[in-house]
């Protein structure tokens, strides 16, 4: 079944490019074609090649461009915001929002202040009050601390949902 699912993804590649070069080319067609009587046919023609030589580079590094393959098996995936227990690393801000008294500002003060080795870490967050503490401890049980992964922590602030 692995060898199957590559062949597809494999010809979903190639139809893509295809795709590509037919709007690159339709695109160049657009360009090209109509009568334009007020310069001579030889510099039309230079102008022409120049276009469609560049056109033709732009469309050999696209054919070549390496697939961007996003990680879809992330192992700390379930720790993002889905079940009970919170990565403290790679959730995001709006994670917190099922903990009473954590959000916003404790898990302000969480998020920007990261990345963490362990969750005992969090205590000594600069400017964190008794108050703050004694939240955090209400549900210390439930965080974990996983490795920062970039396609998680550049969301950690700001996952552009708003209402």
């Amino acid at each position: 079944s692995g060898v199957h699912t590559g062949h597809i993804q494999s010809a979903h590649y190639i139809t893509m490019k295809i795709a590509v070069l037919a709007l690159l080319f339709s695109t160049v067609a657009a360009f090209t074609s109509g009568p334009q009587a007020s310069r001579p046919a030889t510099e039309l023609a230079a102008e022409r090649r120049d276009f469609l030589s560049q056109a033709a580079a732009v469309a050999g590094l696209a054919a070549f461009a390496p697939a961007a393959n996003a990680v879809r098996d992330y192992e700390g995936l379930g720790y993002l915001g889905g079940g009970n227990v919170v990565d403290i690393n790679n959730a995001n801000v709006r994670v917190y929002l099922k903990m009473p008294g954590m959000y916003p500002a404790v898990a302000g003060k969480i998020v920007t202040n990261g990345p963490y080795k362990s969750v005992g870490e969090v205590y000594s967050i600069p400017g964190l009050t008794g108050a703050e503490k004694d939240v955090i401890k209400k549900y210390e049980s439930r965080f974990t601390a996983l490795p920062p992964q970039a396609d998680y922590v550049i969301d950690i602030y700001n996952n552009g949902l708003y209402r």
